[in-house]
């Protein structure tokens, strides 16, 4: 797609700022071609240096990407906040967001009654003791190694800043297709390109992996289990089988997304005790809970130093009032029993929806966590369909590549009744024959 927009500005940060107002308000959308430089340069009589400039500029800041001769275009989907959550229109059942159910979540009275009410101030450590204790318990029984431990933000919190530590602008990282549409979104907005890797039942797929990382990838972001979208999940044979792919490549970074915690569904298996650059990432936001913005990261030395470091620099600390929350919470009793709870309610209900699509003839995939990812011809027709029978689902274009249309089902508070009714809705819009698996 080619634009009518004409670029304004005499120096570089004045071409980037009027094609970042462009984009924001929709005058430049996404996906749309942007003229060439020399194009550019000649139309308003600045040298091709200062456009270059410019260019690599909305880059690094991930508002265009480059694509060698086809040119620069505007990211898919660029770094800012206008339009980015939809929302779900009022009396459809919200099946699209990817929320956990609140009654499967600890209650948090209790565990505020067991935080510190005393100040934190300047100069004290950072992180609450008893919560590296505590996650350093978790980490060791899933044979993640816990000499270096950090506290973040939440996941995306600490990917970002463990990519920033040691990658640039530009360059190459490995992700999972389909994947998670908000690293498709942290890698444009640092100005990172990504590098589709399909996935199976699995994971990542070994071969695919091999072939990113001979295309340059310096960084591979893996989810070991409850995949977004697919639910997949590493058996043993598929860590040794990535190990092998990746042993090759020594110092390419490796970072797992184990966002959903112990209500995946399934063990945490892990790379990194054989990787010498890496980090484990694991979110309390769907055991927790999503306002609960914590993340334990476990990683090598040299990163956990790095990220650290950057953190005194800005935020410095994850509150202490947090912290402390999350830590009372893992020390109850009640918590436990309540996540293994969850645990087995989400299995029910993704096994319930799985199985009420199989009996009609659909293919789907959801075997942990809490999405079913079901391949369709037609994203829009499936997302219509389901919103005419009162569901909002989402479709699957934010989190593809180069994989093959799907839509998103989140079944956290999909009762068994309800799966039947979504399997109906979806059946009577399609053919099975018509239906294809991920790439």
């Amino acid at each position: 797609m080619q634009s009518q927009y004409k670029l304004r500005g005499s120096s570089a940060s004045a071409i980037a700022a009027d094609v970042e107002e462009a984009i924001r308000d929709g005058r430049l959308a996404p996906g749309t071609q942007l003229p060439t430089v020399r194009a550019v340069a000649a139309e308003l009589g600045l040298s091709p240096t200062t456009v270059s400039a410019a260019y690599r500029t909305l880059r690094n800041r991930g508002f265009v990407s480059a694509h060698g001769r086809r040119g620069t275009q505007v990211s898919r989907r660029p770094p800012l906040t206008a339009g980015a959550f939809p929302v779900v229109p009022p009396g459809l059942r919200d099946l699209a967001y990817g929320n956990p159910d609140p009654a499967l979540l600890p209650s948090l009275g209790a565990a505020f009654k067991r935080v510190s009410r005393g100040p934190r101030l300047y100069g004290e450590a950072k992180n609450h003791p008893e919560l590296l204790r505590l996650a350093a318990a978790q980490l060791a029984a899933d044979k993640i190694p816990t000499d270096s431990l950090a506290v973040f933000g939440g996941a995306l919190d600490a990917i970002e800043r463990v990519l920033q530590a040691w990658l640039r602008p530009g360059d190459r990282v490995a992700v999972e297709d389909p994947g998670y549409a908000s690293i498709f979104d942290l890698l444009g907005a640092l100005g990172l390109v990504p590098e589709p890797v399909g996935v199976d039942e699995c994971g990542a797929r070994p071969k695919e992996v091999e072939r990113a990382l001979g295309a340059g990838a310096r960084a591979i972001i893996l989810t070991p289990r409850a995949q977004n979208p697919t639910g997949a999940a590493f058996d043993r044979e598929r860590v040794r089988a990535l190990a092998g792919a990746l042993a090759p490549s020594p110092d390419v970074l490796v970072i797992e997304d184990d966002h959903a915690g112990p209500v995946a569904g399934a063990p945490a298996l892990t790379l990194s005790a054989v990787r010498t650059r890496w980090a484990v990432v694991r979110s309390v936001s769907k055991s927790l809970g999503p306002d609960l913005r914590l993340a334990i990261t476990a990683g090598d030395p040299t990163t956990i130093a790095r990220v650290e470091g950057r953190q005194h620099l800005g935020a410095g600390w994850v509150s202490h009032v947090l912290q402390g929350l999350v830590a009372a919470l893992w020390a109850d009793p009640a918590t436990e029993k309540k996540l293994e709870t969850a645990q087995r309610t989400y299995a029910r209900r993704r096994d319930a929806l799985v199985r009420a699509l199989a009996e009609r003839g659909l293919t789907a995939y959801g075997a942990t966590g809490m999405n079913v990812w079901i391949p369709v011809p037609e994203e829009a027709r499936a997302v219509n369909a389901m919103a005419a029978a009162g569901f909002a689902v989402r479709a699957g274009e934010p989190h593809r590549l180069r994989s093959p249309p799907a839509v998103r089902v989140t079944i956290a508070t999909l009762r068994s009744k309800d799966a039947g009714r979504v399997a109906d809705v979806l059946g009577a819009a399609f053919a099975p024959a018509s239906l294809t698996a991920p790439a």
